[in-house]
């Protein structure tokens, strides 16, 4: 008889650990600390409890195959699950493939008989083993299926752990595209793109919806919508709406619809993104609950990025794809089997830079999402719902956050950047996405709000929200267009940056964040561009002004670090001499220090380790400084300076989703452990009073922040003060 494993929900694991409010570096965290690796480091001997609480996260997974939350998704799959809160994962198609339950490489694949339903059904059996693992720690835990009608006239099938009730599985049962690039009519993409009228499902063998449908193309968004009001998520992950193309030529189509550049990812995980993103958008408009946070994760593209997990995360993702893939030979008295094997036993033993070593997010967070206002109290600002939203201190150097006030904007993607002007005002770039309609085309553009006052309570007023367009003309490689970092010299010009479609980088200024030149190109780096193997210039990048002013612009890239800086200041930046750094595994952050000395700090591929690089003046050479204490993580490592000289102050996320926090001058001093699951990157800024101060969205949708007991390099971290809710 099947084992029911216990819940163990994240708070009851924290309390296990200790209650101290902060906790040292030996340890990378419960997620790690809890799973089967030979490499663990010892548990943490401190710990933070968490501020949040379970029922108030709710996660929503939206994913076109079965397997794509763990490739893509872990490690924040895994501990949103662990977490205790409610998550529920919806599977559009079924993952039918060719129908062979075996690797594609071994001599068995063309003996065994094709059977999709049967594929599918197993693929099934293999998702509903690695979720009951990774909330019960019991792989054979019980599920209840059932027929449930979210749309009417539609059935899908709902399975819910009976052990944790709180999480469940939906599989819509769509036809897949059967193939990653190859243009096909019956496909998600066939019908977002309006090639077909209806896309069948393919009922998997034993399901316990007992007949087929066909969904139009509204009749998909709409199912979303309606599980979107069914599950009333705080979070909602999906696949990357704005995959980047390789230089790969076209594969043939009879339609024209269907043609068109050709992509890294497959063409099921961007449609399923698209269709996603009609559906909140639906949501939001006739007014959801409360507001959501949005978080997009790569797909085949990590196979051609500098891999972003360490070692032991890796093996631990992909011991959850291998229960998946029914590599361990578990009993099983289904026939159609229990696991997908042509994932089984393969998933850390792919190329040198697979899937299972990285996990990325397509907006890879801003470094300037916290700025100090005119009065000197601490603003920061994110996307909910799609609108930006602005928190302020309550008082200059208080340390407390007031409710949030809705800045506005619409379709918003992700993350914000601000700008602080000269005269101290502040100006908001970001994203959007703008959906096909009758008179529309499905296009990215930058957008800006400049501020305009103060309203109540000391909270910077904004203006609308004025489109700055797209440094790419044509809007499918719009679609491709990065996320803006900016800055305001010291004449009070403001320049923007972002990647552009081909690996590059756009650049456009303006006189006080206005009258707007043209869209142009940064010179760029030899060998910068996208090649065949790989996109050059990676989202993540972020820029400064040195104490000279002088304009730095720093991005990652598959081998190094790109630097550009201006030749006079206020200038704009060309590219300066090669850094020579250590290939990055993601997104790169820059300050300026005292005497024109510019650092950055980023994570290494492969170790994941933080990476502290100086550049200075005198010399226009970069070195590494320093590296922090191993803890895991991925992601971008936040950034500011702290006091006088050449102190800073870093925060990142680590082994266990939770943030660490630094205080660095020559040298890193130890990490601190904040326990708090949050979205896309924390912030670090110094109040009026000098001290450090560590901002984070928690998953809950709320601001949190902690600050210095008092300013110095150390001091520690007080904990966690939710702000107010709105």
């Amino acid at each position: 008889m099947p084992r029911s494993g216990p819940l163990v929900s994240r708070r009851r694991l924290l309390q296990a650990t200790g209650g101290a409010v902060l906790a040292g570096t030996a340890g990378t965290g419960v997620w790690a600390w809890l799973s089967p690796d030979g490499t663990r480091p010892a548990p943490p001997a401190r710990s933070q409890e968490s501020v949040e609480e379970p029922a108030e996260q709710v996660f929503l997974h939206v994913i076109a195959h079965p397997d794509d939350g763990l490739f893509f998704m872990n490690p924040g799959l895994a501990q949103a699950i662990r977490s205790g809160a409610r998550t529920v994962t919806v599977c559009l198609t079924g993952g039918e493939s060719d129908g062979r339950n075996a690797p594609r490489s071994s001599t068995l694949h063309d003996h065994v008989v094709p059977d999709r339903s049967a594929f599918a059904r197993a693929r099934v059996n293999g998702l509903l083993a690695a979720h009951a693992q990774m909330a019960t720690g019991d792989e054979e835990s019980v599920w209840d299926a059932e027929a449930r009608t979210l749309l009417s006239g539609f059935q899908v099938e709902v399975q819910t752990l009976r052990a944790a009730p709180q999480h469940q599985l939906v599989f819509v049962e769509l036809v897949e595209a059967r193939a990653v690039y190859l243009p096909r009519a019956t496909s998600l993409r066939g019908l977002w793109l309006g090639v077909i009228d209806a896309l069948p499902t393919l009922r998997p063998e034993g399901s316990p919806v007992q007949r087929q449908f066909r969904y139009t193309r509204d009749q998909v968004t709409d199912t979303l919508a309606e599980v979107l009001d069914w599950v009333r998520p705080t979070v909602v992950r999906t696949l990357d709406p704005n995959a980047v193309h390789s230089d790969k030529p076209p594969l043939p189509t009879r339609d024209p619809r269907l043609a068109g550049l050709r992509y890294f990812d497959h063409q099921d995980h961007t449609a399923s993104a698209h269709f996603t993103q009609a559906a909140l958008a639906r949501y939001w408009r006739r007014g959801a609950p409360a507001p959501t946070l949005v978080e997009n994760y790569l797909g085949y593209e990590l196979g051609v990025l500098p891999n972003d997990l360490d070692l032991s995360t890796a093996r631990r993702k992909a011991g959850t794809l291998n229960i998946y893939g029914w590599a361990d030979h578990r009993p099983c008295a289904d026939p159609a089997g229990c696991g997908d094997r042509k994932v089984g036993g393969t998933a850390l033993n792919g190329s040198p830079r697979n899937w299972t070593r990285s996990t990325r997010l397509r907006a890879p967070g801003s470094n300037a999402w916290v700025r100090p206002a005119r009065d000197g109290r601490l603003t920061a600002f994110a996307v909910l719902g799609g609108a930006a939203y602005c928190w302020a201190e309550t008082a200059p150097g208080s340390g407390r956050f007031g409710a949030p006030a809705l800045v506005g904007g619409e379709s918003l993607e992700s993350q914000i950047h601000a700008v602080r002007h000269p005269d101290g005002t502040l100006q908001l770039f970001a994203s959007r996405t703008v959906l096909p309609g009758p008179d529309t085309e499905h296009h990215r553009e930058l957008v800006t709000a400049r501020q305009t006052g103060t309203g109540r309570g000391g909270v910077p007023a904004f203006g609308d929200w004025a489109s700055l367009g797209s440094p790419e003309a044509d809007p499918v490689r719009s679609l491709e267009v990065g996320y803006p970092a900016a800055v305001a010299a010291p004449d009070g010009t403001v320049h923007v940056f972002v990647r552009t479609w081909d690996g590059g980088i756009g650049h456009r200024s303006g006189p006080d964040g206005a009258q707007w030149s043209p869209w142009d190109r940064l010179e760029g780096p030899a060998g910068v561009g996208t090649l065949r193997a790989s996109p050059q210039v990676v989202d993540g990048i972020d820029a400064c002004v040195d104490t000279g002013g002088l304009i730095h612009l720093v991005a990652p890239s598959v081998r190094t670090v790109q630097h550009w800086v201006s030749k006079q200041p206020g200038e704009k930046p060309r590219p300066g001499a090669a850094t020579g750094l250590p290939e990055p595994g993601g997104p790169v952050s820059v300050v300026p220090l005292a005497g024109g000395v510019v650092r950055i700090a980023y994570r290494q591929s492969m170790t994941a380790r933080v990476l502290i690089a100086e550049r200075r003046r005198a010399l226009g050479t970069w070195r590494v400084a320093g590296q922090c204490e191993r803890a895991g993580g991925y992601g971008r490592v936040a950034l500011a300076p702290a006091g006088r000289g050449d102190r800073m102050v870093l925060a990142a996320r680590d082994d266990a989703g939770d943030v660490r926090v630094a205080m660095a001058q020559a040298a890193p001093k130890p990490w601190q452990r904040c326990a708090l699951a949050h979205s896309a990157a924390a912030g670090v800024a110094q109040d009026t009073a000098g001290r450090a101060v560590l901002v984070a969205l928690g998953n809950d949708g709320r601001l949190y922040a902690a600050r210095q007991q008092k300013a110095g390099q150390t001091a520690p971290f007080l904990a966690w003060r939710a702000a107010d809710r709105a």
